[in-house]
């Protein structure tokens, strides 16, 4: 089970300084420390900190970020939200199964929760560096909720699923160290392996660029399903550099 500072919350491009002050202050109220903004728009306002009601620690210790891709570079899995029906579909959670992938994820994990623009949620592109997507089941006819009370039902989420794991708790037993190979990859690692995947269809032909077929996006949604360690990349890469050289032999 991961420790609450094991979650970050990332905001993408948020528009309303005071949706971030009132993000801040839902974190704060559930024990959540580590956020995150992409892009945001001038927040150190005083309706931001009016709305923190006190968070300002949170606030003030936030990594702002040019790019999704950099503020989830040090996460082994990242969990998009959206109310927005997608033309490739992504694997769905609703808030109670969301919390139960902190019971399995293996030691030494990361996970980030990202957020969208107010008005656009997040991209296709940014849903393609998610895992997973979490919806929360509001009615049909007026789903539209804010971004920071959507920040308050998740990060209520994690609180109750943290406090579940302290009651359960048994008494310590020592457990062996992990090695490094378990540890589960990091988004940068899996980012490169995605990269070397794409480069070695290419070369062997697989991939026709001119008809990519949503290829990679396929792909993506095949391998954040199970979750790589760290050695497992580095077995998938040692795959497509034995393709490679195969490819640029034949073609000698």
């Amino acid at each position: 089970m991961l420790d609450s500072k094991d979650i970050k919350f990332v905001l993408v491009e948020t528009s309303n300084g005071g949706n971030i002050g009132a993000a801040a202050r839902a974190m704060k109220t559930m024990g959540l420390s580590q956020l995150a903004l992409v892009n945001p728009c001038e927040y150190r306002t005083y309706e931001c900190y009016s709305r923190a009601a006190g968070a300002f620690d949170v606030l003030d210790n936030a990594l702002v970020c040019q790019t999704l891709e950099e503020a989830i570079a040090d996460c082994t899995q990242v969990i998009g939200t959206s109310a927005r029906l997608r033309s490739l579909s992504w694997p769905q959670l609703d808030p109670h199964d969301f919390t139960e992938l902190f019971g399995t994820a293996p030691e030494g994990s990361k996970i980030a929760v990202v957020f969208g623009r107010e008005r656009s949620g997040l991209s296709n592109a940014e849903l393609g560096l998610c895992s997973q997507l979490v919806v929360i089941p509001s009615v049909a006819d007026f789903s539209s909720l804010n971004i920071s009370a959507a920040v308050q039902v998740l990060a209520y989420e994690v609180r109750r699923a943290v406090l579940a794991q302290d009651s359960a708790s048994a008494p310590a037993v020592e457990e062996a160290k992990v090695k490094s190979g378990d540890l589960p990859a990091d988004h940068e690692e899996l980012e490169r392996m995605y990269a070397h995947l794409e480069s070695t269809m290419l070369d062997t032909g697989y991939l026709n660029p001119d008809n990519p077929r949503m290829m990679m996006p396929r792909f993506r949604r095949l391998f954040n399903r199970s979750s790589l360690n760290r050695s497992e990349v580095q077995l998938l890469r040692g795959l497509f550099a034995s393709l490679e050289k195969m490819a640029r032999h034949i073609k000698a």
